[in-house]
């Protein structure tokens, strides 16, 4: 059984991890590979915000923040293999631009009737997602994948080991 507490409590925690390992990382500090042809953590992050605002919107037609026009786009995996620093945002924006998208997920979250979660998922992630609370939680898992390369940055860097 998947519950609204489980769900919010892991997303919480997902979070918990991304900011502690974003810190003290500069917008500079963002735009390292982990090692050749993996994304920076600059596109990673636009492109957990833009993949969270499409899976969510997958459940909800109406969400309670939009993403900028042009944000899809530019963190689609065409552009990760950018190495511009002006063609991505600051570590802020990424940041505020995270904490909107996660308001708006667990503004969702809270609004779905308990049997919507143990519903099937959307049809297209079915084999990811099999119902719609694991698509919320799914949330939290990709977070965190992203959040051990963020590590790899961190150790490339000589940042101190936090968890």
């Amino acid at each position: 059984m998947i519950t609204y507490e489980a769900v919010e409590s892991t997303l919480r925690m997902a979070d918990t991890i991304m900011h502690g390992l974003l810190g003290d990382l500069t917008d500079q500090d963002l735009m390292v590979r982990p090692v050749d042809g993996s994304n920076h953590i600059a596109w990673q992050l636009g492109h957990l915000v833009s993949s969270e605002y499409w899976l969510i919107s997958q459940v909800c037609d109406q969400l309670e923040m939009t993403l900028p026009a042009d944000w899809p786009a530019k963190y689609s995996k065409e552009a990760a293999s950018s190495d511009d620093p002006t063609y991505f945002d600051t570590k802020d924006t990424y940041l505020e631009a995270y904490a909107a998208q996660r308001q708006a997920t667990l503004a969702v979250l809270k609004t779905l009737p308990s049997e919507q979660l143990t519903e099937p998922g959307p049809e297209a992630l079915r084999t990811t997602v099999p119902t719609v609370g694991e698509l919320f939680l799914f949330q939290a898992h990709h977070q965190l994948m992203h959040a051990g390369q963020f590590t790899c940055v961190r150790r490339k860097l000589g940042k101190p080991i936090l968890f």
